[in-house]
């Protein structure tokens, strides 16, 4: 993944390139224990505004995480000119990984009227927020997760997740009557998470490479 240009809101102008393998079948998946969280990686990226912002953006979601693991760096990234995209701009990805593998995302951007120090806090905390309610990956990518769950072989496969978004109840309903997929959720009474478990369709990819 590399990104071209940043992009905000209003204007836009972000531009991303994803390179990735052909895919012709996906594994059955069985992730259960989300582990400790271990380090804080992310990036804090400054659009067509001075290279301070992302500095402050930094620090102030240092001060939030910090206070629970030392193991915390946040990267900066100052675009200007073409590179910034068409509206100025900033934001902040920061993702917690786990001992077993798991990671957990933020997302945040902020423009006119928003404090570079608002926009880092409250992705620190919504990260915080995210690690609570447990599971192994994040709210923002559970449908994603559970499309590749549908998609898969025709084994179970198994998932805890933590609090469940309303966008992921729509979603449910929508593999339910697309792949006829229904998903079994089961609270863990050991934790404020959810098991999420589905026999996948065994979906193959028939795609040949163009000549």
């Amino acid at each position: 993944l590399h990104v071209h240009k940043r992009g905000v809101p209003p204007g836009g102008g972000g531009e991303i390139e994803l390179r990735c393998p052909v895919v012709r079948r996906l594994s059955s998946v069985d992730l259960i224990d989300e582990g400790k969280v271990k380090r804080v990686r992310g990036v804090a990226f400054a659009a067509r505004v001075a290279p301070h912002v992302a500095n402050r953006m930094v620090e102030t979601a240092r001060g939030v995480l910090n206070d629970f693991l030392p193991d915390v760096w946040v990267y900066t990234d100052h675009s200007k000119g073409d590179k910034g995209g068409r509206s100025p701009g900033f934001g902040m990805t920061v993702v917690a990984e786990s001992t077993t593998g798991a990671m957990l995302c933020v997302e945040l951007s902020g423009g006119a009227q928003v404090l570079p120090e608002e926009v880092g806090q409250s992705a620190a905390r919504l990260l915080c927020e995210e690690v609570q309610s447990g599971g192994y990956v994040d709210s923002a990518h559970q449908p994603l997760a559970l499309l590749l769950m549908a998609l898969g072989p025709e084994d179970v496969s198994r998932l805890r997740i933590g609090r469940i978004s309303q966008y992921t109840i729509e979603w449910l309903q929508l593999m339910r009557d697309f792949l006829g997929v229904t998903m079994h959720i089961r609270p863990d009474p050991e934790s404020s998470s959810l098991v999420v478990t589905c026999r996948g369709i065994g979906f193959s990819n028939v795609a040949r490479r163009a000549i």
